[in-house]
This record gives C-alpha cells, structure tokens and sequence, in this order.
C-alpha cells in the first residue's frame, strides 16, 4: 500500500488507504472481489495511477481469498514475526555486548531454534493447527497414515 500512497497528493493519503482497507473487510472471496472493483473505479476517477497500480497487483492483493476464510486474518497478521522479534531483542537487551558478530547471530538463532521447536511440538501454540490445515489440503490422514514405516526409511 505504500507504493500506491507515494503517487496519493498529500491531502487524500487517508482517504485512500481507508478506501483500500474496507476490500479486505469483506465477509468472504465474493464480496471481496466486487468491493475491489469498486473501489479501483472510484479511486479511477480522480486518481488514475492508483487505479492502475491496484488493478496491476489484483492477483497478490487478492490471493488470501484463495485460503479459508478463517486464515484470513492470519494471513495478514504480522503478530508472530512481532513476537519473534521482540524475544530476540529482550535476550540481546539482557546480554548487553557481543563480542563479535557470529556471538549475536548464535543467540538469534538459537532464540529461533526454540521457538521452531516449540511451535512443532506444542498443537496449541501453531498458528495454523493442522485441523485448519486440512481445509486447504482436502486430506484427512491418520497417525498411522502418516507415519507409515515404509515411508520413514531410506531406500
């Protein structure tokens, strides 16, 4: 959005990013296409760079509606990467000093490891559970299904 916004005249930056926001509210993949429309035509009409830099990008504005509705907002989320990053700024914060680079890239990276690690092993804290997950594949698959023992070794 900030692309479209650094071609918006100063005054009307608002009201454009307010107009873009409302085609994501949409209830579902339907709604969320004809608001698009709409809002690209109105945009057009005082603003017609906008209205090509929308209609230029449709297919990556749009492509969550190709997901369940309930992982929209998941999609658009920024809140776990948030969370990541401030764990890794309170372990350095407690540190202080690194004594060269790599001392710091060992610490974020083990910070990464035990979140990975974490979200792996405890269902309740994945951010798409595998339930959800099944709304995008179509597959149903068992323990036994999945770790069939012919599929677990090396030919």
């Amino acid at each position: 959005m900030r692309n479209v916004l650094a071609v918006v005249p100063k005054g009307n930056a608002e009201m454009v990013a307010a107009a873009i926001r409302t085609i994501f509210a949409q209830p579902d993949a339907e709604h969320v296409g004809e608001q698009f429309e709409v809002i690209a035509a109105m945009l057009g009409k005082q603003l017609p760079k906008v209205e090509q830099m929308l209609r230029d990008a449709h297919d990556d504005l749009l492509a969550f509606t190709g997901f369940p509705v309930s992982h929209w907002k998941k999609i658009w989320s920024t809140n776990p990467l948030e969370r990541l990053n401030k764990e890794v700024k309170r372990r350095t914060d407690v540190v202080g000093v690194f004594p060269n680079p790599e001392a710091l890239l060992r610490l974020a990276g083990a910070v990464l490891v035990e979140a990975h690690d974490e979200w792996q092993v405890t269902a309740e804290r994945r951010y798409l559970s595998e339930h959800s997950m099944e709304l995008i594949t179509g597959t149903n698959k068992t323990t036994q299904e999945v770790a069939k023992p012919e599929l677990m070794t090396a030919s």
